[in-house]
């Protein structure tokens, strides 16, 4: 990891800005040093609760109870809840499951052989980790062909309609996303800072730390020289982008290298922008055929006008893919770009028409919430 702020499974976030962590409730003090390690581990700050059994209302609202085997007969008489963990020591004392039942404890986790796992459940209760995000990704099907633009019309249309946005550009040789939204000089990290990203990543502390535009958290470049990511940062940041919610919007270049497939993989849509000419069918056929290799829903976005006559329909069948729908020309989208106005910054424009059409439909399916 770099050292600029965003940390991993064993970072601890910024000075004055802990994250509520779990109830934690036991008398023994190696298991109180273990828990509050782990805590620490994913940046959160737990309540402990020792000599006497936790207060009903601290037991309710907690968003994650960790209970030491050593208390666990004292706690049978509270309301059961969910989310309720016991921390035991020996694999081969039976009873323990016993006592996981007195206290509402759907399961049993087992230390120090336990560890990640506990840790990624107090990370994700810490996080406020719900459904993950609708992650569509967006590649040209040539150069040109106006993936960049149509993944910040949708990433800026979701942001205008209430939904927790992210935007990822992930095509190192795009020019930087943070220039169609008018923010390259927005502070926060980008790709460069986040190259070392390894383990896990803290979805809040990371979604604290990248530039915010137009209401969404934009990921892109600087104007430094390194046009790589790492398969394994790809994979560490996008998990925390998806897992808090909402919407990610992924730009990816044409040519599908190990982190691009990677990006795919993760996703649950792709839209593969095709302009409505015969050399872009072409060469769209051939990033349609190496996309599907990792994505299973991938759909159409046919650009028009046609030159030649021919419909979405028929682009899209010629393809062997289902057609999202067509799009028209943005009138006076250069002049927005120049002014700082992003795409789909005008909802009754063809852009975001469009995107809100496609989002309306799409979001209910996946049951993503703001």
């Amino acid at each position: 990891m770099s050292g600029t702020g965003i940390g991993t499974s064993s970072a601890v976030p910024p000075e004055g800005s802990p994250l509520e962590g779990p109830l934690l409730v036991t008398e023994d003090a190696q298991l109180t040093e273990q828990l509050l390690r782990i805590c620490a581990a994913v940046g959160a700050v737990p309540r402990l609760v020792s000599g006497a059994p936790p207060g009903r209302q601290e037991w309710a609202q907690a968003s994650l109870v960790v209970v030491g085997d050593d208390v666990a007969d004292r706690l049978a008489g509270l309301a059961p809840r969910a989310q309720v963990l016991l921390v035991g020591r020996d694999l081969d004392d039976v009873d323990v499951w016993r006592r996981a039942v007195l206290v509402g404890a759907r399961q049993v986790v087992f230390l120090p052989d336990g560890e990640p796992w506990l840790r990624d459940r107090i990370a994700d209760a810490t996080e406020g980790v719900g459904p993950q995000a609708l992650t569509i990704a967006v590649l040209g099907g040539r150069g040109g062909a106006g993936a960049s633009t149509l993944a910040c019309a949708l990433a800026v249309t979701a942001a205008r309609e209430g939904h927790r946005t992210v935007l990822v550009d992930g095509d190192p040789m795009g020019g930087g996303l943070d220039l169609l939204l008018g923010g390259e000089s927005a502070a926060g990290l980008r790709w460069p800072d986040l190259a070392g990203s390894r383990g896990r990543v803290n979805a809040v502390e990371l979604e604290r730390s990248l530039p915010r535009l137009h209401r969404l958290t934009a990921l892109s470049w600087d104007r430094g020289d390194v046009l790589s990511i790492p398969l394994e940062a790809m994979r560490t940041v996008l998990g925390a982008a998806r897992r808090r919610g909402g919407v990610v919007v992924l730009d990816l270049p044409r040519c599908i290298d190990d982190t691009a497939g990677e990006a795919l993989e993760q996703a649950d849509l792709g839209l593969l922008v095709v302009p409505a000419e015969l050399r872009a069918m072409t060469a769209s056929g051939r990033v349609a055929s190496a996309a599907r290799m990792r994505l299973s829903d991938l759909r159409a976005v046919v650009r028009g006008p046609a030159p030649s006559g021919v419909t979405g329909e028929e682009v899209a069948r010629g393809l062997r893919l289902p057609l999202a729908g067509e799009l028209l020309a943005e009138p006076g989208l250069a002049t927005d770009l120049e002014r700082g106005r992003p795409p789909g910054a005008r909802p009754r424009g063809p852009l975001g028409r469009f995107c809100s059409a496609f989002l309306t439909k799409a979001l209910p399916s996946a049951g993503v919430g703001v």
